[in-house]
């Protein structure tokens, strides 16, 4: 009868960007982790890796996975969906190798492991077959609404959060039929999401973060915006909802 022990792959949101936010659980879990895995560009160091730099031990083995596309190929192409299929199953093919030689693995995660995370492609493929745990994170959304010094829902408010990517006229429905907003993946839809948000009538609302939790943390009116806005953005239009 076999006694072969796995390992563990534990999923660690590391919360929006500053290393004070982890939690007490993910921060000693990569202290203490032999093998750390994250996702990263191309000839990029990575942001969840920056988030833990100098917290890992010296002998830690380090598994950087790097998308083989980003922009470079547009989302509605097939071949998109077969390259980060075939991407994801090599890197699960690795990590499993790893946990079934009896090493557990910590996956860095930037905001919760859970919520539009890379991890979720991971998680689908491993469970079943090795240990998978998540520890959970502070969302990216919630740093950005933070950020702005102002409360976010009210009441029986009803928060949305909406990708830019979506067709403008379903951008302008979810706009104007929600009471709190998140935005999130704006990037160069900006100004598709500038025209959505003044077709809605809630331009004077709109409030746009960028790099929310981190350095060089920027909270602006979107009317201020400019035309492109870096990776780590957010647009928020904050609930007004029932309050005593």
């Amino acid at each position: 009868m076999s006694t072969q022990r796995y390992g563990t792959i534990h999923g660690v949101g590391l919360g929006p960007g500053s290393p004070d936010l982890m939690s007490v659980r993910a921060d000693r879990l990569v202290r203490t982790a032999g093998q750390i895995a994250f996702f990263r560009k191309q000839g990029r160091s990575g942001h969840a890796r920056r988030i833990v730099d100098g917290l890992l031990r010296p002998d830690a083995i380090e598994f950087a996975m790097e998308y083989p596309v980003t922009t470079e190929i547009p989302l509605s192409d097939p071949r998109y969906k077969t390259c980060l299929s075939d991407f994801y199953a090599r890197c699960t093919a690795r990590l499993m190798e790893t946990a079934r030689s009896g090493e557990d693995v910590v996956v860095l995660c930037e905001g919760d492991p859970f919520f539009y995370g890379s991890f979720m492609h991971l998680h689908s493929r491993l469970s079943g077959h090795v240990p998978v745990e998540v520890v959970p994170g502070i969302t990216g959304m919630a740093g950005a609404w933070n950020a702005t010094g102002l409360p976010f829902t009210w009441g029986d408010d009803v928060l949305t959060v909406a990708m830019a990517t979506l067709p403008e006229s379903e951008l302008v429905r979810r706009i104007r039929d929600t009471d709190a907003l998140v935005v999130m993946k704006i990037g160069r839809n900006l100004p598709k999401l500038r025209r959505a948000v003044a077709a809605a009538g809630r331009e004077d609302a709109a409030w746009l973060v960028e790099h929310a939790a981190m350095p060089g943390q920027s909270v602006i009116r979107l009317v201020d915006a400019k035309n492109v806005a870096p990776y780590f953005s957010i647009m928020l239009i904050h609930g007004q909802g029932r309050r005593p």
